[in-house]
């Protein structure tokens, strides 16, 4: 574990209200350096800052008509170079707001080079300047890094808007504590003898010296909440301060008496448990590393300490380039370093944990969702056909192996599972198993235009079915378009692997009437294409189904005679039959064979 000593300004002390540490004007801005952790409340406002503007950068105006609400002054001076930032940790229930003025004069604020007014609507519990402390990349409510130089001044006015105030805590952080972990703020601002308030954690050695070169007489008292209480024996000029209190030194000197007071807080040092690696599954595109927190808390308050990870030890001590909690998967192994630290008191904090970051192999599941038992089949089997020797199956059903069989409809979910090292990555796929009847043609609709003819087909079975003339591509559709006369033949599939059913159809041409009145137009009733099938043969009928001609050989011209005799106006039918590629005689099917003799 370690310890960094740094400087805090408490606003509530064990029931104590020490008004004097929160300023509501900026006349009065109290004077920090360092990496002060300074908890404080806001009350109301004094002056109004802003000379009666209605807005200052993104500051707007409150309700009350200014931009001050509940406001709180401090101010700074840069002691060094280097990057600057600090989080403001509030509570989440609160609408907190800040503004950073450059400037060295409360009468000539200027713009804010710093600036936030958003509602706190993502429950963020930090707002600020640089880097959200948790990992956090998504907090809008915070702004760029400061890029500072030696002597610089700022003043920093932070406002609850929400007028629902439990106080708030101040650490300032950045690269420049790293390179000047002692003068990256400049300490002279604060005028006292002994010096700024002092933050440590428990069990630091802190000496409080008030030493001055005249002194006649030193008495010291320690206020730990119910006023100031002479600490007996305490006569040298220096003391070690033992709990957390307000502490005061009465200086005499030949011609004068100096009263100075310093505030002293201890931290409990926190602890980081021992917490297992982790695997970065490659088919996530985050790990998520807040899974740990509890675990490397144990039993310790999460409202006092905070977890952060780290890509190296160095980041984990200095407290910088905190890596998200939502962290993006890498390739190959990874150690990732563990800081808790106190809220409170980033200066105590804990480091000596951390845990290896390995990427594993997802399972690939590369079988289908869905699945189909055919009407025909006893059952069907579900899982991967090439499976990995090294994973583990498990089904809902309780089965272990890779494939299993099914002979029912319903939902199985399998899930699979890479191992090694201690360290698993899986995958889980749900599978929809659903009864499949084989398709059946219905009826088959052709509407015969020359070589401009349309087939239609109508057939019952899933809802996906799919449609093949002759031998070409199968499609969505159940009509086909431009379809020369002939012979041909017509499929319905299932693509769901249960089954398909073929018709053989004739397209050919023939007038829905003829007018056989000798003249010259529509006398002869006859068929055309029938020259492109094997022994074709007509048979026509009348109303009643007696045999009126039978056409074939070289003509299938028919005059609408029987006998030698013309017959009368009335409906007919025919019948065509042909020699199919077996050899067998066969009847032509889905063909429109009525047609009319008109006189």
């Amino acid at each position: 574990m370690n310890r960094f000593l740094g400087i805090f300004f408490p606003l509530f002390f064990l029931g104590m209200v020490a008004q004097a540490q929160v300023a509501s004007d900026c006349g009065y801005a109290i004077p920090i350096c360092n990496d002060t952790p300074t908890n404080g409340g806001t009350n109301g406002f004094g002056m109004d800052d802003f000379n009666g503007a209605l807005e200052s950068g993104c500051l707007e105006e409150t309700l009350d008509g200014t931009i001050e609400s509940n406001s709180a002054w401090y101010r700074f001076r840069t002691g060094a170079s280097g990057e600057l930032g600090f989080n403001i940790g509030v509570d989440t229930n609160e609408d907190w707001d800040f503004a950073l003025y450059k400037t060295d004069d409360c009468d000539s604020l200027g713009d804010p080079v710093r600036c936030n007014f958003f509602d706190d609507n993502e429950a963020n519990a930090f707002i600020g300047v640089g880097e959200d402390p948790t990992g956090n990349i998504r907090n809008v409510e915070y702004e760029d890094w400061l890029q500072v130089a030696p002597g610089e001044e700022y003043y920093l006015f932070i406002n609850n808007f929400s007028n629902v105030n439990s106080g708030f805590s101040i650490q300032y952080s950045g690269n420049i504590f790293v390179t000047n972990p002692y003068d990256a703020l400049d300490c002279s601002i604060v005028d006292n003898l002994l010096g700024p308030p002092r933050s440590a954690c428990e069990n630091d050695v802190v000496i409080l010296n008030a030493a001055i070169s005249d002194a006649l007489q030193y008495t010291w008292f320690k206020d730990v909440g119910n006023g100031f209480q002479l600490i007996m024996g305490a006569l040298e000029s220096t003391l070690q301060a033992d709990v957390s209190a307000n502490y005061r030194v009465e200086v005499i000197r030949p011609s004068s008496t100096i009263v100075s007071d310093q505030q002293v807080a201890f931290s409990e040092m926190p602890i980081a448990y021992a917490v297992d690696d982790e695997a970065s599954c490659t088919h996530l595109d985050v790990v998520d590393f807040s899974q740990k927190d509890a675990v490397i808390l144990g039993s310790q308050d999460s409202t006092r300490f905070m977890v952060s990870y780290y890509a190296s030890l160095a980041d984990a001590t200095n407290g910088v380039n905190v890596l998200p909690k939502q962290y993006p998967s890498q390739a190959g192994s990874q150690t990732i370093y563990v800081r808790v630290g106190s809220i409170d008191n980033p200066g105590c904090f804990d480091v000596s944990q951390n845990f290896q970051l390995i990427n594993l192999e997802t399972p690939v599941l590369d079988f289908p969702e869905e699945a189909y038992l055919c009407e025909a089949n006893m059952g069907i089997f579900l899982g991967s056909e090439n499976p990995n020797a090294s994973y583990t199956y498990r089904w809902d059903s309780g089965e272990t192996s890779p494939i299993i069989e099914v002979t029912e409809a319903g939902s199985h979910t399998v899930t699979v599972t890479n191992t090694q090292g201690g360290l698993s990555c899986s995958d889980s796929r749900t599978i929809t198993v659903s009864v499949s009847l084989p398709p059946k043609i219905n009826d088959i609709e052709i509407e015969d235009l020359s070589n401009n003819n349309t087939i239609t087909v109508m057939a019952d079975g899933p809802d996906a079915l799919e449609y093949r003339l002759d031998d070409g591509e199968y499609q969505n559709g159940n009509k086909f378009y431009d379809v020369l006369p002939g012979r041909h033949s017509v499929t319905v599939n299932d693509p769901r692997g249960c089954g398909a059913a073929t018709e053989e159809i004739v397209v050919i041409g023939f007038p829905k009437f003829f007018t056989p009145n000798n003249d010259g137009s529509n006398d002869i009733w006859t068929i055309s294409g029938l020259d492109l099938l094997e022994d074709p043969s007509i048979s026509i009928f009348d109303r009643y189904g007696k045999l009126m001609a039978m056409l074939d050989g070289n003509t299938f011209d028919w005059a609408g005679t029987f006998g030698g005799r013309l017959l009368p106006e009335s409906d007919y039918w025919f019948r065509l039959t042909y020699t199919d590629d077996s050899g067998q005689t066969v009847t032509a099917k889905y063909i429109n064979n009525h047609f009319s003799l008109k006189r």
